[in-house]
């Protein structure tokens, strides 16, 4: 196949008719097809069905001497504790176990910031004028939701190979009204992208003007590898303390990827001093969480090398599913050069960089060819991608004959919409 830019009109107009054609005939198959989040299949689901089969005599519910049938222990039981300090690599002190949602401790961090104020604000968030928050773009929609709920001024930074683009958050940062910044620094969605060694260090080592700037580490994907080993990552809890920044980040991280998304288990990790002053806030909210759900997730997972061989078993599932994507992409696209793609070995998400102009062109089409995806721009702050552009492809729910069919429509309307742009001109 030539590339679309290297046709001529004419070519481009017969090219046009005929994936239209196919277009219309994909329309009249009635797809009802769904790509839109980063749900896990049913497959994956059934996976830990017998984790409900953990806790059964009364005696099963004590965690030591801990009855989690009880009130109490706001900050999550120990053996959830040191599972997840086992995960993330820190220290047990550094651990807050919540309930179901990362997102919740997310927007908890966020709103106590607004209302009382972190550790070392000088006044609560919602008395000043002018918050600003950095968001490494393309990113996370619902971390820039959370933001922009609470009317802060969201600054985007580009993303690179490594991550975030450190030169432009790095000047950022001068200004004092910078309170903090997302990062998913495993595999981030929607680019799958590690942070590189280099990176991490220099947002440890960062010296922000604002003395409570926060780091919203959504460490997201830290186990979530579909090709390939497990890839360490390194404790930015630690590396942070080390740096002498110890009160500077947040980190979260959930089960709900691993076990069930609609009742895993959530954790918050940071410095004790953090941990003893949102726990602290947070006590007037709730007194505790799901512990009866901590205690089966620590009964079930028990430890980082029997988790990883649970995670092996989901990638047995996923992989297949990214791979249908990739090699359609690499077949109906990559000869065009009308897309580029980045190919990776683990996280949600492929994310997919079109000819500027034409996602949203793209995304409209094949919603009325019976497939949803999420929404164009939802990777930026506002829902404004600047290129109309970035497209994030979710192929974990749907079965591979449905994802296979589901990858033509996108295929065909990504051509469409290629040629009716570049027959503007």
């Amino acid at each position: 196949m030539t590339a679309y830019t290297a046709r001529t009109k004419a070519e481009l107009q017969t090219e046009e008719k005929t994936i239209r054609s196919k277009y219309e005939d994909l329309k009249g198959r009635g797809l009802k097809l769904n790509m839109s989040r980063g749900k896990p299949g049913k497959a994956q689901l059934d996976l830990v069905m017998d984790m409900f089969d953990v806790l059964k005599t009364p005696e099963d519910y004590l965690d030591g001497k801990l009855d989690v049938r009880n009130y109490g222990e706001l900050s999550g039981i120990p053996s959830a504790k040191a599972l997840f300090a086992d995960l993330l690599g820190c220290r047990p002190e550094e651990i807050f176990v919540g309930g179901n949602a990362s997102l919740n401790l997310m927007y908890d961090v966020i709103s106590k910031a607004h209302t009382h104020g972190l550790l070392h604000s000088e006044k609560p968030w919602a008395q000043l004028s002018g918050v600003k928050f950095l968001c490494p773009a393309p990113g996370y929609d619902r971390h820039f939701a959370v933001t922009q709920s609470f009317g802060v001024e969201m600054i985007t930074i580009p993303m690179t190979a490594e991550g975030p683009d450190m030169d432009a958050v790095e000047a950022a940062i001068k200004d004092p009204m910078v309170k903090g910044m997302w990062c998913v620094p495993k595999y981030s969605n929607p680019d799958g992208i590690i942070y590189s060694q280099k990176t991490i260090s220099r947002i440890a080592n960062m010296k922000p003007a604002a003395k409570d700037f926060t780091i919203m580490w959504d460490n997201a994907y830290c186990v979530h590898e579909f090709f390939g080993d497990y890839v360490p990552f390194p404790d930015i809890i630690g590396l942070c303390r080390e740096a002498g920044n110890p009160d500077m980040v947040y980190e979260f991280a959930s089960t709900s990827k691993v076990t069930l998304p609609g009742a895993g288990v959530a954790v918050m990790a940071s410095s004790e001093a953090n941990i003893a002053h949102m726990g602290k806030l947070l006590s007037v909210e709730i007194i505790s969480y799901d512990k009866v759900n901590q205690l089966r997730h620590a009964r079930y997972l028990k430890d980082k090398a029997h988790t990883l061989a649970l995670m092996k078993k989901h990638a047995a599932i996923l992989g297949p599913k990214f791979q249908t994507v990739l090699d359609a992409l690499d077949k109906e696209i990559a000869p065009l050069g009308i897309a580029t793609w980045q190919r990776p070995k683990g996280g949600y998400f492929v994310s997919l960089n079109a000819m500027p102009g034409i996602a949203k062109r793209t995304l409209a089409l094949c919603k009325e060819a019976g497939v949803v995806m999420t929404n164009a721009g939802a990777t930026f702050p506002y829902g404004k991608d600047p290129q109309d552009s970035n497209i994030r492809i979710a192929p974990s729910l749907p079965p591979v004959a449905e994802l296979e069919a589901a990858v033509e429509v996108f295929c065909t309307c990504l051509k469409l919409a290629a040629l009716e742009k570049l027959l503007e001109k």
